[in-house]
């Protein structure tokens, strides 16, 4: 299966299982590309907010015009932070945010239950480092990215430059089949 992609400086299209590495200085700039990323070519998405409630997430696919009715939010700070939780046909909930294998297991059963084009976004892997730790955020990356090629789906994960030091980005760059750099300015480089 081949999924369009819309980001400038990107190939037109990937093949399912692609795992993308989006590195970038700050957060800002980030809602730009993840929303190309997911509103294009999906009949379903998986958005993994680390970083961000399920509520901002909604805002930011509202502020995006990305159709919500195709996305599922898994939230992972919520519950930790008590804020007030819904839990719909839309947001699932994960305790908190080092909770890695929660995450995974939700990620599988997302794939298990839906068909045709399913993109997923993890915002973010330095997020799951933060509270977790390196290593065992690299391990959940592992096991995603075999969940991605397992049901031929794709994925975006958000990696901020400054936080990790040069080994573990370069670790990070040779596990993903393409990578987008995103530079304070806004420049977009690719690498697939």
């Amino acid at each position: 299966m081949e999924y369009t992609l819309a980001i400038e400086n990107a190939p037109e299209t990937v093949p399912g299982g692609t795992g993308i590495l989006l590195v970038h200085p700050s957060t800002g700039e980030t809602d730009r590309i993840d929303t190309e990323f997911l509103r294009t070519d999906t009949d379903h998405m998986l958005i993994i907010s680390t970083r961000t409630s399920a509520r901002e997430v909604e805002q930011k696919l509202e502020h995006y015009a990305v159709d919500e009715s195709k996305a599922t939010i898994l939230d992972t700070l919520s519950v930790e932070r008590g804020y007030t939780r819904r839990k719909t046909d839309h947001v699932r909930y994960v305790s908190a945010p080092d909770n890695l294998d929660e995450i995974v297991d939700q990620t599988r059963q997302f794939l298990e239950e839906t068909e045709g084009k399913r993109r997923i976004s993890v915002d973010s892997v330095t997020e799951m480092a933060y509270y977790a730790d390196e290593d065992s955020a690299r391990e959940a990356v592992e096991s995603l990215l075999e969940l991605l090629a397992e049901h031929d789906a794709v994925g975006l994960f958000h990696l901020a430059e400054s936080v990790h030091d040069d080994e573990v980005l370069a670790g990070y760059r040779d596990l993903f089949d393409g990578t987008i750099d995103l530079t304070q300015d806004g420049t977009v480089y690719t690498s697939f």
